[in-house]
């Protein structure tokens, strides 16, 4: 799959597509079922299936303290465009200036003039343009004069519930992983590249996996029993998702203690499969008790582990 990135590395070979814009923040079985709708398309027109993304969202420009929490990154939807048979990933710079274009130069020149558009797919409730004055219908009318068709996005459903990037984000924040299998299609994973930490948790016994989230806001939050995937196999483990409140920590990243475990993992992307919740995250009086909470932890992570073994 090509990924583009930019608008400026839009080339004259990417005119003539067919295209879906959206967030598709955690490709779940509801972006699963445009995304079958639009590769089914592209293969009968004999045009190439391409996904618009913006980065950052739209929210996290307007409103980033407000802003929902990411479900995935980009690398992370990459992967699952991917799997789904996309030829495209076009990745726009969301910045001011790209927002406050007005909504037909954002159809006339980026959809027709530079894409090619011939068929695109889109929610009834898409906007676009300045003051996101551009809709649905504003998109139909421009197809008929410009030539290219509209489609609207169904509401996929599972068990009567609307699935959504809302829907994931609340069961995550219960620690209901079953569900949020359920509508993702496979477990929820966190994927990143392993980076040097500040190696208290060697001094203490449980040393650490260290990832940076690199995104505006996680969402989970937490102790979890965990499996992580890696260059030397799958391993269970224990991880906190945090600030880590007892080292006055600042940033949130995720850090993985694997059971069994004595390689090192440096610069290796590794996948966490989140398994089960044990408890919120807190602040210990001291290193002595943040350790014996640890060891809790690891030992109620390996009996929940050896449950679903």
């Amino acid at each position: 799959m090509e990924l583009i990135r930019g608008l400026h590395n839009i080339r004259a070979k990417h005119h003539g597509c067919v295209l879906t814009i959206g967030k598709f923040d955690g490709v779940h079985l509801g972006h699963k079922a445009v995304l079958a709708k639009l590769v089914q398309q592209a293969h009968s027109m004999l045009l190439p299936a391409t996904v618009m993304v913006f980065e950052p969202q739209p929210e996290e420009l307007f409103r980033p303290d407000t802003a929902p929490a990411r479900l995935s990154r980009l690398r992370d939807k990459y992967t699952e465009l991917q799997k789904m048979g996309v030829d495209r990933l076009l990745c726009v710079k969301f910045d001011r200036q790209f927002a406050n274009q007005s909504a037909t130069h954002f159809v006339e020149d980026l959809l027709v003039a530079k894409l090619g558009v011939k068929f695109l797919v889109v929610g009834d409730d898409f906007r676009f343009g300045h003051d996101r004055i551009g809709d649905f219908a504003m998109l139909l009318q421009e197809g008929q004069q410009c030539g290219f068709d509209v489609v609207s996005t169904q509401s996929f459903r599972v068990e009567d519930c609307r699935i959504s990037s809302s829907a994931v984000r609340d069961a995550l924040a219960i620690g209901d992983f079953k569900r949020v299998e359920s509508m993702l299609g496979r477990k929820f994973c966190i994927a990143s590249k392993v980076i040097h930490g500040d190696k208290k948790g060697r001094t203490i016994g449980f040393p650490t996996a260290n990832l940076l989230l690199n995104r505006c806001k996680t969402p989970v939050k937490g102790v979890f029993a965990v499996r992580v995937n890696s260059e030397f196999g799958k391993f269970d483990g224990v991880a906190n998702i945090g600030t880590r409140p007892t080292l006055n920590g600042q940033r949130s990243q995720l850090e993985v203690h694997l059971f069994n475990f004595d390689q090192q993992l440096y610069g290796q992307h590794i996948e966490v499969e989140l398994i089960a919740k044990l408890r919120e995250e807190i602040k210990f009086p001291s290193l002595a008790a943040l350790q014996q909470q640890i060891g809790l932890d690891a030992q109620q992570a390996k009996e929940r582990l050896a449950l679903i073994n």
